[in-house]
């Protein structure tokens, strides 16, 4: 399924050659919107408030394991539809901001990487 384009240095949208809105196509685009997925603040999705990972409630102001954070990221990323695995690796900490990447696998085996 094809989505909007995010820019992976500032998660914005950007423009394609013709001037006009880029579109991202699978799988590409699956693992765009897990690593969406994993950005989502649990209810913050107003038409569905269980998505999204807890940060309020157990990860950000705590100390909390990586391996628990790696855990709520992956659920979050499986929650796409088409997603049948994925894998969560953490890349750096900088100024209190985790980077990373997720990577997915869909059902017929194709896989694909964003950056988180």
């Amino acid at each position: 399924m094809d989505t909007i384009y995010l820019s992976p240095d500032g998660w914005d949208w950007v423009l394609d050659a013709n001037g006009d809105i880029a579109v991202a196509s699978d799988p590409y685009s699956l693992a765009q919107d897990a690593a969406s997925a994993i950005r989502a603040f649990e209810g913050e999705c107003w038409y569905d408030t269980a998505l999204g990972v807890p940060y309020w409630q157990q990860i950000l102001g705590q100390l909390p394991p990586l391996s628990l954070v790696r855990a709520q990221m992956i659920a979050a990323a499986m929650t796409v539809p088409e997603v049948v695995s994925a894998q969560v690796f953490f890349t750096g900490f900088v100024n209190r901001v985790l980077s990373g990447q997720v990577q997915i696998t869909t059902a017929d085996g194709t896989t694909a990487a964003a950056t988180i």
